[in-house]
């Protein structure tokens, strides 16, 4: 028996929970979301993988970096807006935090329901 599926099937999983848990607290949780679509990517890209599209993972797991590291620096900095001395705009270099998780959950229900079709008689 080949382990390389089952330990697709397992760090997929991994990822999903940590992807999807992660947003029941976006901000304290953006670690474990970037750790969920770090592990849906290595999932991808292991033979036999469960999911395709190596390539969209790495893109998500690439636009929630960004945007996580720049709202780790933006908040060490002391924040956005206010007596900051800071625009609203800096808000700006968080979008692909946002961006990445909403493709990133696109792709899963997409998964989702591809699986659902093929076993559907």
């Amino acid at each position: 028996m080949n382990p390389r599926p089952a330990w697709s099937r397992i760090l997929f999983w991994l990822g999903v929970l940590a992807f999807v848990g992660g947003a029941l607290d976006p901000l304290e949780g953006a670690c474990v979301i970037l750790a969920g679509s770090v592990l849906l990517l290595a999932s991808a890209l292991l033979p036999g993988a469960a999911l395709r599209h190596p390539r969209r993972w790495a893109l998500v797991s690439a636009l929630i970096a960004s945007g996580t590291a720049a709202m780790l620096v933006l908040s060490a900095a002391g924040g956005i807006g206010g007596n900051t001395g800071r625009s609203w705009t800096w808000g700006l270099l968080l979008l692909p935090y946002p961006a990445g998780w909403l493709i990133g959950v696109g792709t899963l229900l997409a998964h989702a329901r591809a699986q659902l079709r093929r076993r559907s008689p």
